[in-house]
């Protein structure tokens, strides 16, 4: 009797996962005529495959969660691609059909309508660098530049003299913190950690440390910059999450994309005139970013101040952008560089 039980209710599962199976094998949206990349703005068409010829009272489709539109039959809809997120979407469609229903979904890419400016820059000034600063995070704060740097056991935040290279304040991190991004905002510093999923307060003038706080997800933490109302997190990937500075908790986020692909290892940020200025991990440029969109629309190539810098064991990629309100010129470095340049951006 437990054997035939048994034996029931595995062929009863096995019947109704068949049929569930059967019924999403029934339709799918029809992408053969889907574009590989589309830009805001562009005109979508969506319509079913109904491979056994089904009799479809109508389609509700959703992008995400949000509800686009809804047809009769198996009719097309136009689907405008506005005001919508660059990076992926998943396009779904809630089949009613027969007295039934079931889901079916496709995927878009969108990437930014801009083709990015290649800008040039001049070298103002040099300035000497400490070379046991792996740098992640550098940032003005009045007249004293505030760097981070990271490798567990040499993690720190400091006061630097920029001119001189001078230190003349330090707290170190516990050995077990790999430091990040910092960013100044309402006379609090905050600094991120790697893989710890653990970010710190302190106080701007003291260096006090003042809060910690655990990200709201699990993920890397990278570069760190504020627009003066929220902050604003690199993970690693191509995402840039806005950040409530009262609760650390992100609000929202954008995908950095140029008009061909996303952009990945968004590392060290600035927020300089209303864009973000970003390194990118492994590449010596630095990309400007809409922070309303997250499009790219331009990049500097910096991979000529690698040639101006002593070599040494140590020596790694360009990280690191400050920008001097009172000089209106941006200050660069790199991770265990013994200089850093202050620069102007030609537009």
């Amino acid at each position: 009797m437990k054997k035939y039980n048994l034996l029931t209710f595995i062929l009863l599962v096995f019947l109704l996962t068949n049929c569930s199976g059967d019924k999403k094998n029934l339709f799918s949206i029809d992408d053969s005529k889907f574009k590989l990349l589309y830009h805001q703005g562009d005109p979508i068409s969506l319509e079913l495959t109904n491979k056994k010829e089904k009799n479809i009272d109508s389609v509700i489709y959703f992008n995400g969660e949000k509800r686009i539109g809804s047809v009769k039959g198996n009719s097309v809809l136009t689907y405008r691609l506005t005001d919508e997120k660059l990076g992926y979407h998943t396009l779904k469609a809630v089949v009613y059909f027969e007295g039934d229903s079931t889901k079916v979904e496709s995927r878009i890419e969108l990437v930014s309508p801009i083709e990015p400016k290649l800008l040039t820059y001049t070298i103002i000034n040099t300035y000497p660098h400490d070379t046991k600063a792996y740098t992640q995070g550098l940032e003005f704060y009045r007249d004293t530049l505030i760097e981070g740097t990271g490798r567990n056991g040499l993690s720190s935040l400091r006061k630097t003299n920029y001119k001189t290279g001078e230190v003349f304040k330090k707290i170190d991190l516990d050995s077990k913190y790999f430091g990040e991004g910092i960013t100044v905002l309402n006379n609090k510093i905050y600094q991120l950690t790697w893989q710890e999923n653990t970010g710190f307060v302190y106080n701007a003038d003291n260096l006090k440390l003042e809060k910690t706080f655990q990200y709201t997800r699990k993920m890397e933490g990278w570069g760190l910059t504020n627009d003066g109302t929220y902050l604003y997190q690199s993970d690693g990937s191509e995402k840039i999450w806005l950040l409530d500075p009262k609760t650390l908790k992100d609000v929202n986020y954008i995908n950095v994309y140029t008009s061909n692909n996303k952009i990945k290892a968004i590392n060290e940020l600035e927020w300089i005139n209303g864009k973000i200025y970003a390194n990118v991990y492994q590449m010596d440029a630095i990309t400007i970013i809409d922070p309303k969109s997250g499009a790219v629309e331009a990049v500097v190539d910096l991979s000529a101040l690698k040639s101006k810098v002593t070599p040494h064991p140590d020596l790694d990629v360009l990280n690191g952008i400050a920008y001097n309100p009172k000089t209106k010129t941006i200050f660069v470095t790199g991770k265990n560089w013994d200089k850093m340049f202050e620069i102007k951006i030609n537009n």
